[in-house]
């Protein structure tokens, strides 16, 4: 199967003086992983075998070409990133690094301009590729994209779960932008749609929250990512407003703590500031001193907010246990 002319570029007949050469596996060999550990989804490889590593290999699985070169300073570093981002999608996406060096006719034929550069193979040809070291945010989101594409359902969970990760790290940014991508690749995914609506909500944009929630087909409406965001959603709209009663409700309850109202307007007003594990000891408290005040409004709001944290959060396991408790004894 003959090379794909990608560009048209010529390929620069100079290169900068020889460096130290990084060490790398032979031609064609597993590369080492982190920590010296073989990884399986990286490898090296040549003119004779490209076809098969790369042509061949993308009809299966997608494939990054990294052309790189031992003069090439940028390329110590992006390369390590890739082999990184490679080993976390395990075996969704593949490397195969081609030393440019040792195969000329390889970057001659894809037009090659400058190193590093990285091209995406699917079903045997070139679909997307960038140049230059790019920041492991971007790189992430790249292979995000790339794996989050094709077939309806292929390689969604290891996109969703690298824009997950971003989420809970603080990158909302990188967050929305692959569980976008998500839901171009399949419109209506539930946990993407979820996942875009809490960046929104994060952001303090509740209205776009709402909106986005919306893009989740109707068949995902139970799905737990989407109750979740609703939930948290009711949740800011119930407290809007009453965090700066804070200081006032803390020293009326202090005053009289058999004061319920009082006393679950403060657990308002503790999640509307951010203290969930303050407005769930409140609610407990309410719920010890009278099961059934104002219509179990405590026990309902404090389910509201299990919904929003979800099961598996350690909040919600602890606190379901002291309801369970509190309920039973």
């Amino acid at each position: 199967m003959p090379l794909i002319d990608l560009s048209g570029r010529p390929l620069p007949t100079t290169k900068p003086a020889a460096a130290a050469t990084p060490t790398d596996a032979a031609s064609g060999a597993v590369a080492p992983g982190p920590e010296g550990a073989a990884n399986p989804y990286v490898k090296d490889s040549n003119l004779q075998n490209f076809t098969a590593d790369v042509l061949e290999a993308s009809l299966q699985t997608p494939v990054l070409v990294d052309f790189w070169a031992p003069w090439c300073g940028p390329c110590k570093t992006l390369t390590p990133a890739l082999e990184r981002v490679v080993a976390e999608a395990k075996g969704a996406v593949r490397l195969v690094k081609i030393n440019i060096d040792e195969n000329p006719e390889i970057a001659q034929q894809l037009r090659i301009q400058s190193i590093p550069t990285v091209y995406a193979f699917k079903n045997g040809q070139p679909v997307d590729g960038f140049m230059g070291a790019i920041p492991d945010s971007q790189l992430k989101t790249f292979v995000a994209t790339l794996i989050g594409g094709g077939d309806p359902g292929a390689g969604l969970d290891e996109a969703l779960a690298i824009a997950d990760e971003a989420f809970k790290a603080g990158d909302l940014a990188q967050a929305a932008q692959i569980y976008g991508q998500i839901l171009q690749e399949d419109p209506g995914n539930p946990k993407a749609a979820a996942g875009l609506a809490r960046c929104y909500l994060q952001s303090g944009d509740l209205e776009r929250s709402k909106k986005t929630l919306l893009l989740a087909r109707p068949d995902g409406a139970n799905d737990e990512a989407v109750r979740a965001v609703q939930a948290e959603l009711e949740l800011r709209e119930k407290t809007a407003g009453v965090a700066g009663d804070l200081a006032a409700l803390a020293a009326k309850l202090t005053s009289n703590p058999a004061d319920l109202q009082t006393r679950y307007d403060l657990a308002l007003a503790y999640d509307a500031s951010g203290n969930r594990d303050g407005a769930l000891d409140e609610l407990l408290d309410i719920i010890k001193r009278d099961r059934k005040w104002n219509d179990d409004a405590a026990r309902k709001q404090l389910v509201t907010l299990f919904e929003a944290m979800g099961p598996t959060d350690p909040r919600t396991i602890t606190a379901r246990r002291r309801l369970s408790s509190i309920l039973f004894s």
